[in-house]
């Protein structure tokens, strides 16, 4: 599939639930969100069946995201189910880990191909504070559980946020001694900051560029070589830039929505637990699928899609905040 602007979009990432173990401070409020109801959330038999017609129009990368996508019931199955359907060539998925130890080997017999674990510090305390519910050694079990069960590659994904002072140095030495793929990614002002009440703002963001810089001396402030362009990048569909310490069993990337805009390179599709279709994550507009699956079948899915995939916008024009939150858009 193409859109308006040729780009090639083959890549749809699914919310399956806006619920969540944790309470995350840049999420939601510490008593949570107000759930959707049963009837508002798209059933496991519709998302195969839209991604079974989306499939069939070119989507062949499929991530499953939430909320907390292990905590939907029916992952499971649903993994089994898509990765068996005609077109689809890869299915991974997002989580905060707690619930890997118990769900790897479920997930990796079902033909998940690759997790990406969410881990925004290595600090205990820190780690309680923003997650309010957390706890770092169960994530950190959910990464080896990752890597015991045999999947390739095994991402870590690090929001970057000044005002939190983490420890980048330490995120990025994960990656020497284990297959592990440590991500930076700069922090992305969306929704209404109030309901959260962090109040983090653009000043927040910081330049991967100047991560870089930061690790590389405080690298060789402690004897190390710094990071180079990685010889080889782990596979995937996202936009990060790969670098590595000399002799690491894994990888260093930074993500840059904000400095370094890669929406040229854009190959995506999101849907919400909702069942809405949203063209850019930065935008506000938003495509009934909901609707269309259960009042029309096959052909409002096929009509939906590609209402949207006309409606990707060329930027995000650097646009700071939505009208919904990342627990509501999915991440």
């Amino acid at each position: 599939m193409k859109d308006s602007h040729g780009r090639t979009i083959d890549y749809l990432r699914i919310s399956l639930t806006d619920r969540c173990n944790f309470r995350c401070i840049y999420c939601m409020p510490a008593d949570g969100v107000c759930a959707l109801a049963h009837e508002d959330i798209l059933r496991i038999e519709e998302i195969e069946q839209i991604v079974r017609v989306a499939a069939s129009h070119g989507i062949r990368s499929v991530r499953l995201t939430g909320g907390e996508p292990l905590v939907r019931k029916g992952v499971v199955e649903l993994v089994d189910s898509i990765t068996s359907m005609p077109g689809i060539e890869n299915v991974s998925l997002t989580t905060n880990g707690v619930l890997l130890p118990g769900m790897a080997g479920e997930l990796s017999r079902a033909g998940l191909h690759r997790v990406n674990i969410s881990l925004d510090t290595l600090d205990p305390q820190q780690f309680r504070d923003i997650t309010r519910t957390g706890r770092l050694e169960d994530t950190l079990a959910g990464i080896d559980a990752a890597l015991e069960a045999g999947f390739d590659p095994v991402k870590v994904n690090a929001v970057t946020v000044r005002r939190l002072d983490q420890d980048f140095l330490k995120f990025a030495k994960l990656s020497c001694d284990r297959p592990l793929h440590v991500r930076f990614i700069e922090y992305m002002p969306l929704g209404d900051s109030s309901e959260s009440g962090i109040g983090w703002g653009k000043e927040d963001v910081i330049p991967s560029e100047e991560l870089l810089e930061t690790i590389n001396a405080r690298a060789v402030e402690s004897g190390m070589e710094p990071l180079r362009p990685a010889g080889s990048k782990p596979v995937g569909w996202g936009p990060a830039r790969y670098y590595e310490f000399p002799g690491a069993m894994g990888t260093v990337g930074f993500i840059s929505p904000l400095s370094r805009h890669f929406c040229s390179e854009c190959n995506r599709l999101r849907l919400t637990a909702d069942g809405k279709i949203r063209p850019c994550l930065f935008s506000d507009e938003e495509f009934d699928m909901r609707a269309a699956v259960r009042e029309e079948g096959p052909e409002g899915i096929e009509r939906v899609l590609f209402e949207a995939l006309g409606a990707k916008p060329d930027d995000h024009h650097d646009k700071v905040g939505t009208e919904r939150s990342m627990n509501k858009i999915g991440g």
